[in-house]
């Protein structure tokens, strides 16, 4: 495949459907613990669980649906999965918009989880269209669109949520359906009709998915590094906002806007530094240094006792954006293009599974240190025990994954 591949004009498209989509999840991070207490009653503390709980709802169907996806896009293409995730994701948001119980919200987590395929079916357009040795880059930047999303949403989120916590949801549902509407008109499909594969049960789940990576050398290690990571990952959008109104009292604008600047410097190190990182010292330090990296700013961010602590956290927490571009090139390289789907869906499984763990884990965490030991930080001295976990397991991997690349 050279750089002339007139299928490069997608990129773009594939990035702002990104970009649009992580816009409409960040427009509801800010508002969502109190439309959680107002539907229940609850205090904060109270409350955090059950947004565990939704999390869970969620990111079990994510777990489940995700490789039936990728495997389906290995079948019929990226472009109508694509498309159904994003049109079931507009219906998603009306309905949590309307509902009137935390029975309702359930329903509509769980709508968006079976729909949600929209990151792992817009990197495997990646991988059919770039060469492998130029992916971690690419993959950066698809990582910065949807970081960019988080800039603006929280933002808006926490402006429109001060007119009610149900606006933002509404937003989300346009944004998304004018996502629905770019892709449907513009985007042109990157898997040819000749390079597609049988659809097969036995691979369409998590376990299939990993059974057919025991192939690659070091490839079942990698994911283990890649489900630490997500740990935490996955501790941010799933604690941020309740321990920043817990520990400095902040309402739904303050969260949205430091939610901002933290997506900014998402954007910044995925869009910029992954190719400029892994191009002078190459994928593996690269990931080594976004997880060592993360781990420092999160422990930051547990112990901070001012603002101004935690925005000086922030520019070695985001560092940890380095790591999943880098891990996925190196394994995406191994794969054929008709086998690219299922990759992305294999990792997507882990992303899943942990979505499954960490909000459930981390929201009652922040519960039991809130109410105890006045430590709402505590999520986030865990994330950091995850990351130099993950680390030193990665430091320990280097010979098998140079071996995959």
């Amino acid at each position: 495949m050279t750089t002339a591949d007139p299928r490069r004009r997608m990129l773009p498209i594939v990035a702002m459907a990104l970009f649009i989509d992580s816009m409409g999840i960040g427009i509801i991070i800010p508002v969502a613990p109190q439309l959680v207490m107002n539907l229940s009653g609850l205090t904060l503390a109270d409350a955090a669980p059950i947004a565990g709980w939704l999390t869970l709802a969620y990111a079990s169907m994510q777990f489940i649906f995700s490789p039936i996806l990728g495997n389906l896009s290995d079948r019929h293409g990226r472009k109508p999965i694509l498309l159904a995730s994003l049109a079931a994701l507009a219906v998603d948001y009306v309905l949590m918009g309307f509902a009137p119980t935390l029975t309702w919200l359930f329903i509509g987590r769980i709508i968006a989880g079976i729909a949600g395929a929209t990151f792992a079916t817009a990197n495997a357009v990646v991988a059919d269209i770039i060469p492998p040795d130029q992916r971690a880059k690419y993959f950066g930047l698809n990582g910065a669109a949807w970081g960019m999303g988080f800039i603006v949403g929280p933002v808006v989120g926490g402006l429109l949520g001060q007119y009610g916590p149900r606006v933002p949801f509404f937003a989300a549902a346009v944004f998304t359906a004018l996502n629905f509407l770019i892709a449907l008109a513009v985007l042109k499909e990157t898997l040819p009709a000749g390079e597609r594969r049988a659809f097969s049960a036995r691979r369409a789940n998590v376990l299939g998915s990993l059974r057919s990576m025991r192939a690659i050398p070091g490839a079942l290690l990698l994911l283990a590094v890649l489900f630490m990571y997500q740990i935490g990952h996955d501790t941010l959008p799933s604690t941020w906002a309740w321990m920043t109104m817990a520990k400095f009292g902040w309402g739904e604008r303050a969260v949205g806007l430091s939610l901002a600047v933290l997506g900014l410097g998402t954007a910044a190190v995925q869009g910029g530094l992954v190719g400029l990182f892994t191009k002078r010292l190459g994928e593996q330090r690269a990931a080594l240094i976004g997880l060592v990296g993360g781990s420092i700013g999160f422990l930051g961010y547990a112990f901070a006792s001012q603002p101004w602590m935690l925005f000086a956290s922030v520019p070695l927490a985001c560092l940890i954006g380095l790591t999943m571009p880098s891990i996925r090139a190196i394994l995406s390289r191994q794969v054929p293009a008709n086998a690219q789907g299922e990759l992305q869906g294999a990792i997507a499984g882990i992303v899943s599974f942990t979505a499954i763990v960490t909000p459930f884990t981390m929201t009652h965490l922040f519960s039991v240190a809130t109410e105890t030991a006045h430590f709402p930080g505590a999520p986030f001295l865990a994330g950091a025990i995850a990351l130099l976990f993950g680390a030193l397991v990665f430091g320990r991997s280097r010979f098998s994954a140079r071996s995959a690349m």
